[in-house]
């Protein structure tokens, strides 16, 4: 499965507001010095975070702030936001088997019931996983690296 790039750079954008917002302005010209993406990809991504409620980001270069509480932002609410079909594009049937071969022509609906299935799990995975637990994950790793 494969989880987009899209959302590891948006979960590093937030842990970057999140412990630096407070006493920088943090502008999509510093999160791209931090997460090595181009400032166009981070206002893009920051523009859909606002748009969903996770982050205040003031107009010209006022800088970003998060908009919902730590334990709100799930993993779920950041990766659809910067991603709308993210859960789709992780677990996707092929779109051209042939309909000439039988498993072709059945592959879709042997496979509907477990990916539906499958889709509910990871969504409710990635619902249980916040911000609050990702910082504190970010701030053991710091602990032991130091």
């Amino acid at each position: 499965m494969h989880v987009s790039n899209k959302c590891s750079i948006a979960i590093h954008c937030l842990i970057f507001i999140h412990e630096y917002g407070t006493e920088n302005k943090v502008t999509s010209e510093l999160l791209s010095l931090s997460t090595g993406c181009n400032p166009v990809t981070i206002r893009s991504i920051l523009s859909a975070l606002k748009k969903s409620g996770v982050l205040d980001v003031k107009p010209g270069t006022g800088g970003a702030t998060l908009a919902a509480e730590l334990e709100d932002i799930t993993l779920y609410r950041i990766c659809t936001a910067v991603e709308p079909d993210a859960i789709d594009k992780m677990i996707g049937i092929h779109s051209s088997p042939s309909p000439f071969c039988p498993v072709g022509r059945k592959i879709q609906s042997v496979l509907d019931d477990t990916y539906e299935e499958l889709k509910t799990d990871v969504i409710a995975s990635m619902k249980s996983i916040t911000l609050d637990k990702i910082l504190a994950d970010y701030h053991d790793k710091q602990q032991t690296n130091q």
